[in-house]
C-alpha cells in the first residue's frame, strides 16, 4: 500500500493534480482555500480581470507575510537577547558584591 494520497485543488479555475504524503493534506487544502479568498478579494477590491496579475499580487502578499513574520521574529530575538544581557550583567554584579 502506498503512503502518498492522489488530491486535486482548484486555483483560480485550474485544477492541480498532487500526489502528496497524508500529513501535507490539511495544510495544502487551508493554502489553497486561502488563495481562492485572496483571488477573489483583489478582484472585488481592484478590478483586476487578468488571473495572472490577481495570481501575482497573491504571491507577493503572501511573500511579503513570511518575510514580515522573519523580521518580526529577528526583532523579538534581539530584544530577548538584550534583555539577557541586561539580567546576566545584573547576576554577576549582584555575586560580585
Amino acid at each position: 500500500m502506498s503512503d502518498k494520497l492522489k488530491i486535486r485543488l482548484s486555483i483560480a479555475n485550474r485544477v492541480y493534480p498532487l500526489t502528496i504524503s497524508p500529513s501535507q493534506e490539511e495544510g495544502l487544502r487551508k493554502a489553497a482555500k486561502n488563495i481562492e479568498s485572496m483571488i477573489k478579494q483583489f478582484e472585488q477590491s481592484y478590478s483586476v480581470q487578468d488571473k495572472q496579475d490577481v495570481l501575482a499580487m497573491c504571491a507577493l502578499q503572501f511573500a511579503s507575510q513570511v518575510e514580515q513574520k522573519t523580521i518580526d521574529k529577528t526583532n523579538v530575538n534581539e530584544q530577548v537577547e538584550q534583555k539577557l544581557l541586561a539580567l546576566d550583567d545584573l547576576l554577576k554584579e549582584h555575586l560580585n558584591s
